[in-house]
């Protein structure tokens, strides 16, 4: 079944079984290796993509459910010459280590600020909660975003 829906602010079209895990249809059809698969349970959050501004876990959700949406990735928030003012700030905060868990909180720590310019730490900490790191760097990855929310407040992004 061929199944349309927008895959950071373009049309895609994907030739898979309805209850194609959307993770699969990102990585294995679209060639969007961003995000990652980490658990298949929405247990770690490695895989977390936007759907309509909002946080999902693509490791669960069927593809079906997508068609007619919009999908953001991590690669649909900056380029290499353009960051993200999110992906600048992880950056200068060196809030990952081997990285394997930072599209997906990258990506909810998007939506958070996209509903809540100004959030608390306490905001940003339940935003997250979702999430594992196994490197350690919450500290870094919650200044991070602290470090974020005012320029994308500003329209940076």
């Amino acid at each position: 079944m061929t199944i349309a829906f927008t895959v950071n602010g373009s049309v895609r079209n994907v030739d898979v079984p309805e209850t194609t895990s959307l993770l699969e249809a990102l990585r294995n059809h679209l060639g969007l290796m961003g995000t990652r698969y980490g658990c298949g349970l929405e247990q770690c959050g490695a895989c977390m993509v936007l759907v309509d501004g909002q946080p999902v876990f693509a490791c669960t959700r069927e593809t079906g459910t997508v068609a007619g949406r919009s999908v953001t990735t991590i690669e649909g928030l900056g380029t290499p010459d353009s960051l993200h003012p999110l992906q600048r700030a992880f950056l200068d905060e060196q809030a990952g280590q081997c990285g394997y868990c930072l599209s997906g909180i990258i990506v909810s720590a998007k939506a958070l600020l996209d509903r809540n310019p100004k959030p608390s730490r306490a905001d940003i900490v339940a935003a997250l909660d979702r999430h594992l790191c196994r490197c350690g760097a919450h500290q870094r990855i919650i200044r991070a975003v602290e470090r974020a929310a005012p320029l994308i407040e500003k329209g940076a992004a």
